[in-house]
């Protein structure tokens, strides 16, 4: 592509050759003359050889100390490119856009899939799902019956979506009884789910997954679990069931929330937390503790949960 063309598409102004083919995007390990270099950081310039790039990606301030360079600047260069990224991406040969996936072997009774989907291998769609527009699904993926899925929405091989809950009886002799998911999986627009995700059914009403969440790799959501608009969820994090999560929340890897939570809107939940309490403020939580008998847990909790107090009592 032409600059010109890459910086319409990214929303950055050139300074440069707009005539200038770009084929790749640099790393900074292996510059290219026909590459371009994302620069976010200047002691990068200081300790690297960047005299070869056919093009730098930066903001103003580290345009103004580059010279005779082809450079787009970007108000927001990150953004630009994660733009820039999808100029030059090739999706893999192994999955496929069918207009014939009507006639796949493993696919359900009245399934109903959108324009333009994009199929890995060894996909099963059970009975009466519904799948939007743009749908780009990776290999060994299960969707069970009745899920909806909205447009434009990345699944990850592996993943499972729809799958039964983990909701059980016991009863006086100790004997398990399952508790079967007649509810489904309500999966919205511009959704990204990762690899090796499970995302389990409702057990009346539906599991929803809002617009333009993002999922890493490896994340379990339980039962009747409302994730909101704009989350993202970072790998190995676990929800139980019936849990609210607000919109604009951004969940740290390996976070464990137990069952009944809610969230509110625009909540941080730092890497490795159990969270074991609604979090009704928007804000950064944090809370990390080594395992122990619950009795004695309970009484460490109250006591960290009056630091502040205790310390203002010794300075006096």
């Amino acid at each position: 592509m032409k600059l010109k063309e890459i910086a319409i598409s990214i929303n950055a102004d050139l300074i440069g050759n707009p005539e200038k083919e770009i084929s790749l995007i640099s790393d900074i390990k292996s510059i290219s003359q026909n590459g371009i270099l994302f620069l976010s950081n200047s002691k990068i310039i200081n300790d690297n050889d960047i005299s070869q790039a056919g093009a730098i990606l930066t903001n103003k301030v580290i345009a103004s100390s580059l010279q005779n360079k082809n450079i787009l600047i970007s108000d927001n260069p990150k953004l630009s490119f994660a733009l820039l990224t999808h100029l030059f991406f090739k999706p893999s040969g192994s999955l496929r856009a069918s207009k014939e996936f009507e006639s796949y072997p493993l696919l359900g009774k009245n399934v109903k899939l959108g324009k333009n989907p994009c199929l890995g291998h060894n996909i099963i769609i059970e009975d009466d799902v519904s799948i939007g527009d743009n749908a780009l699904i990776s290999h060994n993926v299960v969707i069970h019956r009745g899920v909806k899925i909205g447009n434009n929405v990345t699944i990850g091989a592996g993943s499972i979506i729809g799958s039964e809950g983990f909701g059980n009886i016991i009863d006086p002799s100790f004997n398990w009884h399952h508790i079967n998911h007649i509810g489904s999986v309500q999966v919205g627009n511009n959704v990204s789910i990762g690899t090796n995700c499970s995302i389990d059914r409702g057990t009346l009403s539906n599991t929803i997954i809002e617009n333009k969440v993002i999922m890493d790799n490896n994340i379990h959501i339980a039962h009747n679990v409302k994730i909101g608009e704009s989350t993202a969820i970072a790998a190995n994090t676990g929800i139980a069931g019936s849990c609210v999560i607000g919109k604009r929340n951004l969940i740290g890897g390996m976070v464990g929330i137990v069952d009944h939570i809610t969230t509110v809107d625009d909540v941080v939940i730092s890497a490795k937390s159990t969270v074991y309490k609604n979090l009704l403020e928007p804000g950064t939580y944090s809370g990390i503790m080594p395992i122990t008998k619950h009795s004695l847990w309970k009484r460490i909790a109250l006591l960290i949960t009056k630091l502040d107090k205790i310390q203002k009592i010794l300075k006096k």
